[in-house]
């Protein structure tokens, strides 16, 4: 393979994170799955009582432990939220940024007559992680918690129950601008991807080459790709830059950008503050690919995700 498998025609916007999905993947949006929190692990700190909700955990399980919210403005209720560590603490933090979120469903794919939206696997996936990386010491700050955008959105941000250009692209510059207030010292975003022949799956990851820590850049994708690669016994589809990611972006200013928000360098009145740690952005399976969307849509298959990204990580800090 000589380029990545997201072309224009199939896949939608990513540096920007997709405005629309797939003609044959554009149903109507669909309220969040009521499982979404059910399937995260039962250890991750629920209890958001800084910015006055609890993130529902399993039926009959104890409540986890406080979070706080970062001290930001414009968020909405449930982002941006840190959860200290358990036990010894590493002094590292990890930012996790489950994809997408409230009127922006992502990925569409489809298990017979279930419909398996991403915006719900990276959200159980986060969580899982999240509760995984505090056992192992460290602080983890997420973008969402709940089935939400980060940032606070009106009702002029949306258009028939779609997010606009401009809100997608805001979404995405607060989710960059959480993770440096957050003093982070990594940046995980996970995606899940699409294509037009449901045949094709497997795993790719994505980094920004143009960032004065490029080469922690791509030491961290390729430890994440090879975990997940290692943990899932998928395809692998490669390790690539952000700029050769060839999709539709979501306005001008977002074509000549030309990488994606989370992970790219600074543009003038389109990104300004630039996340400032090394990042990824994963694409652990095919959600257009039935039994990797299926593998994806249970709590099984989602463990197996966050163990081989809590892997991955451990891999990176090791510095091996």
């Amino acid at each position: 393979m000589t380029r990545p498998i997201a072309k224009p025609a199939n896949v939608p916007a990513r540096t920007r994170r997709r405005q629309r999905s797939l003609s044959l993947l554009r149903p109507a949006l669909i309220v969040a799955l009521a499982a979404t929190c059910a399937l995260a692990f039962p250890t991750v700190l629920q209890a958001v009582r800084s910015a006055g909700v609890t993130v529902a955990g399993p039926p009959g399980k104890p409540p986890g432990m406080v979070a706080g919210q970062i001290a930001m403005s414009g968020l909405q209720t449930g982002a941006c939220m840190s959860f200290p560590s358990k036990g010894g603490g590493s002094g590292k933090t990890v930012f996790i940024d489950p994809g997408h979120g409230g009127l922006d469903p992502g990925v569409v794919g489809t298990i017979g007559q279930q419909q398996v939206l991403e915006k719900d696997v990276t959200l159980a996936v986060g969580l899982r992680l999240a509760a995984l990386l505090q056992s192992d010491g460290y602080r983890v700050v997420m973008s969402r918690t709940q089935d939400s955008s980060v940032t606070r959105l009106s009702a002029s941000d949306s258009v028939t129950g779609a997010l606009t250009a401009s809100a997608e692209q805001r979404d995405l510059v607060t989710r960059a601008a959480c993770a440096n207030a957050s003093s982070a010292s990594v940046l995980v975003s996970i995606h899940f991807d699409a294509y037009d022949d449901p045949a094709v799956g497997g795993t790719e990851t994505f980094y920004d080459a143009q960032r004065a820590f490029a080469a922690e850049n791509k030491r961290l994708a390729t430890d994440l790709q090879n975990a997940l690669v290692s943990g899932l016994g998928s395809t692998d589809r490669g390790v690539w830059t952000d700029d050769q990611l060839v999709a539709p972006a979501l306005t001008v200013s977002g074509s000549i950008y030309g990488h994606l928000i989370e992970l790219g360098p600074p543009s003038p009145g389109y990104v300004d503050n630039p996340s400032q740690m090394p990042g990824a952005l994963v694409e652990p399976l095919f959600l257009t690919n039935a039994s990797e969307a299926k593998l994806a849509s249970t709590a099984s298959g989602q463990q197996r995700v966050a163990v081989a990204l809590q892997a991955g990580l451990r891999k990176f800090f090791s510095g091996a």
